[in-house]
């Protein structure tokens, strides 16, 4: 056996992930060594309560709940606590007691991310988080450094696995919101509250941590503009596939020209895919990142965006990096934001849309409708009308799906309150964005 330097390693927290982080680094620790050039022994795991049931049985002397005294002394120190303290104040303990850090804290990334980062380059730490944008999917290292020297122009993700499970199914059984929410939360793709998800503050999170690294530029969370899927219902699947379209939630970061100079976006909705684009095949609880690059063209990512063994891989590649780095010597990479680009707001943006309207089905309705769209800048593409009845088998009521070329947001969100208010308009069910063109 060769004879490693060792690397003292601390963990802080054991659920889902953490435990098997824990666990892959004791059964793998001869093949870590080699691949890592040094020996990574686990020295403790930080918990609340020692006595708790865990997912994989470990032995109970490494469980401690003084995180601190553990952090001291630690070369490498892995975050899987999740929340924002005492995670925070522990991650610039563990920088400036001289370790490297591996975290897959999303809300933390997204929210005190410069903190941290300006911690590690004051005293020469890395930051390794691998794990927070996308879970197994390796898209850190590509967008931090395959695509360093390139120029990202877009990036459309689909990053939340409970929400993509349920809009999946939607689309593909006709089911309803709340039968397949149940569900989810039964198979444990939900949490009981799934606020996060639905509403898409999870993927906001990830937004604001994947256009930081490509647009080398700090984007604060609530730059990102969020929108959920709770709205998403039966009819508005049945008129995306009848278009050829699937809704999916996207996280879309995207630089943007216009006559002031270079500028981003960062956005999450639900939005209409074509079902011939990459990002319409991914199913059930599955990630996916699209990356469009100035020289390298259109880049796929795909594969689990959540689970604690897929995530502990992605954890354990960036153990094996700090190792390495620890092994080489000298100062981490510090994160590149020098960009600084302005974040405009979601009304700046141009994209296609559709728009689902109940209206009087009488003659010059259409024509109304034509006239306030045509006042307001929004262009239209197609138009399908189908005559329906309300609850009630009330005749006389029309749906419009109307498809509009592009349009900028702030003018179509004006021209949509104009056809609200217009008298010839009984509901306006649903506006959708078209991405992917």
């Amino acid at each position: 056996m060769t004879d490693y330097r060792r690397l003292r390693v601390a963990l802080l927290g054991a659920g889902a992930v953490g435990s098997q982080v824990a666990a892959l680094l004791r059964q793998h620790a001869d093949e870590l060594a080699d691949r890592a050039g040094a020996r990574l022994e686990l020295v403790g795991i930080a918990v609340r309560d020692v006595d708790a049931k865990r997912d994989v049985e470990l032995p109970r002397e490494l469980f401690t709940t003084d995180a601190e005294s553990l952090i001291v002394g630690a070369d490498i120190v892995i975050e899987l606590m999740g929340g924002i303290e005492p995670a925070r104040g522990y991650l610039l303990q563990a920088i400036n007691s001289g370790a490297d850090i591996v975290t897959a804290n999303k809300a933390l990334l997204a929210t005190h991310g410069p903190e941290i980062f300006d911690a590690a380059d004051q005293v020469g730490a890395e930051v390794y988080y691998e794990a927070a944008a996308a879970g197994a999917i390796p898209i850190i290292r590509p967008l931090r450094d395959s695509l360093a020297g390139d120029r990202v122009q877009r990036i459309m993700g689909i990053v939340n696995g409970t929400t993509n499970y349920i809009l999946d199914r939607m689309d593909t059984e006709g089911a309803e919101f709340a039968d397949v929410l149940a569900d989810a939360q039964r198979l444990g793709y939900a949490e009981a509250d799934p606020t996060a998800d639905v509403e898409g503050y999870d993927a906001a999170q990830k937004a604001a941590i994947l256009a930081s690294l490509a647009f080398h530029t700090t984007v604060p969370l609530d730059a990102v503009h969020r929108e959920g899927i709770t709205a998403v219902d039966k009819s508005m699947m049945d008129a995306a596939r009848h278009a050829g379209y699937v809704i999916k939630l996207l996280a879309v970061c995207e630089r943007l020209h216009d006559e002031s100079g270079e500028s981003i976006s960062v956005r999450v909705y639900p939005a209409l895919i074509d079902r011939a684009h990459p990002l319409a095949s991914v199913h059930g609880a599955n990630n996916a990142v699209f990356v469009q690059a100035e020289a390298a063209g259109n880049l796929m990512f795909y594969g689990a965006g959540a689970g604690g063994v897929q995530t502990a891989s992605a954890v354990l590649g960036d153990v094996v990096s700090a190792a390495r780095r620890h092994i080489a010597g000298g100062v981490g990479v510090g994160e590149s934001t020098l960009a600084n680009l302005p974040i405009v707001p979601v009304g700046r943006v141009t994209t296609r849309y559709q728009i689902t309207l109940e209206v009087d089905d009488q003659a010059g309705v259409l024509a109304t409708v034509a006239g306030i769209l045509s006042e307001g800048r929004v262009s239209i593409a197609t138009v399908e009308q189908t005559v329906i009845q309300d609850g009630n088998g009330r005749p006389g009521v029309a749906r419009l799906v109307i498809g509009t070329h592009k349009a900028l947001e702030q003018d179509l969100s004006e021209t949509v309150d104009r056809l609200a208010a217009s008298g010839v308009v009984e509901r306006v069910v649903s506006v959708l964005r078209v991405e992917g063109d």
